[in-house]
């Protein structure tokens, strides 16, 4: 009787050690997936974000040249619409400095194109022709600002 009374304790150790086992591996693997899943999450999250950042250079661009072609074809209003747009999302991209989706050396490059907002928008106001050049020269300048 004394053997079996030895024997139950020692298989209940057993038994509880070896729960211990699963449930220590079931956590490990969560953790692991857990972790994997944080790192996927960081590099997707940071790929999000550069592509955002290019998405709103490019959409200024659009902005720009589409002002270009329709100061162009003598649509002086939208286009008027559409640089003041421009310059509007210039200036906010130029004044989040290092949050900025452009880089110190582009926001010092900026200041020049600032320069040419009060005239091209005076330009179309009064729906002058030469706004069309002036608006290709700033469409030239900032391809070349955000693509060096």
């Amino acid at each position: 009787m004394s053997e079996v009374a030895r024997s139950e304790p020692v298989r209940t150790t057993h038994r509880m050690r070896r729960f211990i086992l699963y449930v220590a591996l079931l956590l490990a693997a969560f953790l692991g997936g857990f972790i994997w899943m944080g790192l996927k999450y960081r590099e997707c999250s940071r790929s999000l974000s550069a592509l955002e950042r290019q998405s709103s250079l490019v959409k200024m661009e659009v902005l720009l040249g589409s002002a270009a072609i329709d100061a162009r074809r003598g649509d002086f209003e939208t286009a008027r619409l559409a640089v003041s747009d421009f310059f509007t999302s210039l200036r906010a991209k130029t004044d989040k400095g290092i949050d900025s989706a452009l880089s110190q050396a582009q926001i010092d490059g900026a200041q020049p194109l600032f320069a040419q907002r009060d005239q091209a928008i005076t330009l179309l106001s009064r729906g002058d022709v030469a706004s069309a050049d002036l608006l290709s020269d700033l469409y030239v300048a900032y391809r070349a600002l955000v693509n060096p």
